[in-house]
């Protein structure tokens, strides 16, 4: 495809825009956003042992997730964790029966599922390997 990296790019740009927002509005107010979390996952099964540094460490991974996507850092890879990290939040969503989160999750793991395929696809750098 011709014009491959700037089809990418603006194939990329919501999603990686929608990454990014979460975690870098959530890094001002970490400890807040940390007991919410803890707060709103009382009802499920997952141990608070594990919800508080998730809490903390969820807003990193969705800011450097969403940058690597937006820069173009090993976009395969990229991808590959934001599809895991989206996995993630489906399953501790499902311990205290959020539905409307998982939809919200379960679309952008769609996304990335398209532009992962549009990658594997059309990149020029997936055909050389």
């Amino acid at each position: 495809m011709k014009d491959f990296k700037t089809v990418f790019f603006f194939l990329k740009l919501p999603i990686a825009i929608s990454l990014a927002g979460h975690g870098l509005v959530r890094l001002p107010k970490l400890q807040a956003f940390t007991e919410g979390m803890v707060k709103s996952m009382e009802k499920s099964a997952i141990p608070e042992v594990l919800i508080i540094p998730f809490g903390y460490i969820l807003p990193f991974l969705e800011a450097i997730v969403g940058i690597s996507l937006l820069i173009g850092f090993k976009p395969k890879l990229t991808i590959y964790s934001a599809i895991a990290l989206m996995s993630i939040l489906i399953f501790g969503s499902s311990s205290i029966e959020n539905w409307s989160a998982i939809e919200a999750q379960l679309l952008h793991s769609l996304y990335l599922f398209a532009l992962l395929w549009f990658y594997l696809n059309y990149s020029p750098d997936e055909k050389q390997l």
